[in-house]
């Protein structure tokens, strides 16, 4: 490994007592949005929920992790899968970006099959932003499967 970066996981908060198996599998493995870093050490260095809706610890939560030396914050695919799927993703990437400098990536772990399956059927992700917002998560059937 090349390089370290330090990552901080922002999970959506109806899901604030998840133990971040499936993230940290995911991390662990390079899968999912985490296989940007295949040639990189990776140290987790914040987790925490988005404070409900409207996520109003999206406004806070950022800049601690940032003090103990994130560069990168992911937000956790349950924002993605969840029903619904958060509204104000792209508005959380847009203002951690611009208040305090760092990168942010949608995704964690790969889509679990299921939810795949789920939001097909509901037409959830037929536009072409959530095709784009999807894409580092998405995987293909044999890894949605394995995060069941």
């Amino acid at each position: 490994m090349n390089d370290e970066i330090r990552i901080g996981i922002i999970i959506c908060d109806r899901y604030r007592v998840c133990a971040g198996g499936k993230c940290l599998r995911a991390l662990y493995n390079r899968e999912g949005a985490f296989s940007i870093y295949k040639d990189k050490e990776v140290k987790l260095a914040g987790y925490t929920a988005c404070g409900g809706c409207p996520g109003g610890n999206i406004e806070y939560a950022p800049e601690e992790m940032k003090k103990n030396g994130v560069e990168v914050i992911h937000l956790a695919t349950g924002l993605v899968v969840g029903y619904p799927p958060c509204p104000r993703i792209t508005h959380f990437c847009d203002f951690i970006h611009a208040k305090y400098g760092l990168d942010v990536v949608i995704g964690t772990h790969p889509i679990p099959q299921n939810y795949y399956e789920m939001h097909t059927t509901l037409g959830t992700w037929n536009s072409s932003r959530w095709a784009r917002i999807i894409q580092p998560t998405l995987a293909d059937e044999e890894t949605r499967l394995l995060y069941n």
